[in-house]
């Protein structure tokens, strides 16, 4: 037996050998192998913060018609051209048209209409002045009224198509429904909205020493706070999450609990039992795993993936209504910096094997502090991600992977967590061989930067710092760690709740 000085494991019998992927290739491996999701048809009322499915047009111009901006008179502008407020124009009115109303004459000249705000304008009539530049007036006994400015035309009069012409783009696929989407959509007849299902998320969370919420503390044991922490996660990234409850430290148990997620659910999370400990038993199971092989450049063809490990599960992949596989060149690309490629041989790759119900390993082991032994692999076809059971360890692990896959099932464009540069709060002196993501407080400075301060009990087994943190700060790998008023680079923790 022997010690691995930089990576702190044993080495004993070969078996905790793990290459350590750096952060941008493991996340470039589990987008590709996260499938996308499929459609489905929600009501307006329900679709804000989905995912659009189908790029929407307008379906007429809007508005519709030339309409009055503000209540006041429609005029002919002509009439108003000599109009002061010493020596007011004045025009016989005619007629009042309220909004979802027609005018029933045409504004001739000499006349006025009283007009509401929406309403059509009136034949014959170019501008609208507003009541605050009027007063009320009788002419040879009929009503009338005195106008006290000049009205150009077009004058608080929004003409036809102002906004939208007929065919013009609303939203594009992917967008996210905002309340102005909505609005939008209902204005032109979308009673039904297409957008993508939400992924189906399974969560486990193993280790024989987890005990429910609702369970009195024991001697040695825990709660599981995990899942419920991974199922928030889940829906803060647009998922639905499946709570699949506790799995104990047998293989046995934890195969046919993964196997039969597979065929209910797009996406699989366990936390716990990835480390380097005797009974860490999603450890065990992955290492029977055939490894993922990088195919070679060009290659026309992806390689084999078939597995030697057997999951046998009660009903068939394709059997699961919300993902269907689609090739890489159907899927919407991401970002040109975005780890995962549009169209490459690796796309190949996952959807061969996502369509054959394949397993395989993806990586065991990530270059990253905390939650290194963070892994990924396909099981029966469905991506599963395997987090660290320290509570800290796997909110970083889920910021970094699950959340960003569960935003590509959707065709989010830009799935990985947007950064911003901030100014180092506090000396972070700790040095280490992998690159370390550092829970943090995001503030605005006097100086107009944004500042992170790194919050306390950041270890990955603590959870005090959980609830605060808006930011992960990238520390990069090295002996010396970073120092107070350095940049840095900082994830932002995404808030998306629907």
């Amino acid at each position: 037996m022997g010690f691995d000085s930089e990576t702190g494991e044993n080495k004993r019998d070969g078996r905790w050998n793990r290459r350590a992927l750096q952060v941008s290739e493991a996340q470039r491996r589990v987008l590709a192998a996260a499938g996308r999701a499929a459609s489905e048809l929600t009501p307006l009322a329900e679709c804000g913060g989905r995912r659009l499915a189908e790029s929407l047009r307008a379906t007429s111009d809007w508005p519709p018609f030339a309409r009055a901006g503000l209540d006041g008179y429609a005029v002919r502008a002509a009439d108003t051209a000599l109009a002061s407020p010493q020596a007011p124009a004045t025009l016989r009115v005619t007629q009042a048209v309220a909004a979802g109303e027609l005018a029933l004459a045409t504004v001739k000249p000499g006349t006025a209409a009283r007009i509401m705000t929406g309403a059509a304008m009136p034949e014959g009539a170019d501008a609208v002045v507003m009541l605050e530049q009027t007063a009320e007036a009788s002419a040879g006994g009929e009503a009338a009224v005195l106008v006290k400015a000049v009205a150009s035309p077009g004058q608080n009069v929004a003409p036809r198509g102002e906004e939208f012409r007929h065919g013009s783009l609303i939203a594009e696929a992917g967008a996210l429904l905002t309340p102005g989407h909505v609005a939008l959509l209902g204005t032109f007849g979308y009673a039904a909205v297409p957008v993508y299902k939400r992924p189906r998320v399974a969560v486990f969370a193993t280790g024989s020493e987890l005990l429910p919420v609702e369970a009195p503390l024991a001697p040695g044991r825990i709660r599981d706070s995990n899942s419920a922490m991974i199922a928030a996660l889940v829906r803060q990234s647009g998922g639905e999450p499946l709570l699949c409850g506790t799995l104990p430290d047998e293989p046995g148990a934890v195969r046919k609990a993964l196997a039969d997620a597979a065929s209910e659910a797009d996406l699989i999370i366990t936390t716990g039992g990835v480390s380097v400990g005797d009974y860490d038993a999603m450890a065990e199971l992955l290492r029977e795993l055939d490894e993922w092989k990088e195919p070679e450049e060009g290659a026309a063809e992806a390689t084999s993936l078939a597995s030697q490990w057997s999951f046998e599960s009660h009903s068939s992949l394709a059997s699961h209504s919300t993902f269907e596989i689609r090739s890489s060149s159907e899927s919407s690309s991401l970002e040109a910096d975005s780890p995962l490629e549009k169209g490459s041989a690796v796309n190949t790759q996952w959807v061969q094997a996502q369509q054959q119900g394949e397993c395989m390993l993806l990586f065991n082991r990530v270059s990253m502090r905390p939650g290194s032994p963070t892994s990924a692999a396909l099981i029966n076809g469905r991506l599963v991600l395997a987090l660290s059971g320290n509570p800290g360890a796997c909110f970083v692990g889920f910021e970094l992977f699950a959340g960003p896959s569960i935003r590509a099932m959707q065709r989010e464009p830009s799935p990985v967590p947007a950064s911003v540069t901030a100014v180092l709060g506090a000396d972070f002196g700790k040095g280490s061989p992998h690159t370390r993501y550092v829970r943090s407080k995001l503030r605005f400075g006097k100086d107009g930067r944004v500042h992170a301060d790194v919050l306390a009990f950041g270890k990955s087994s603590m959870m005090a710092s959980l609830a605060e943190s808006d930011g992960l700060a990238v520390i990069p790998s090295g002996s010396r760690g970073a120092a107070a008023g350095e940049l840095v680079k900082v994830l932002l923790l995404k808030r998306i709740y629907s």
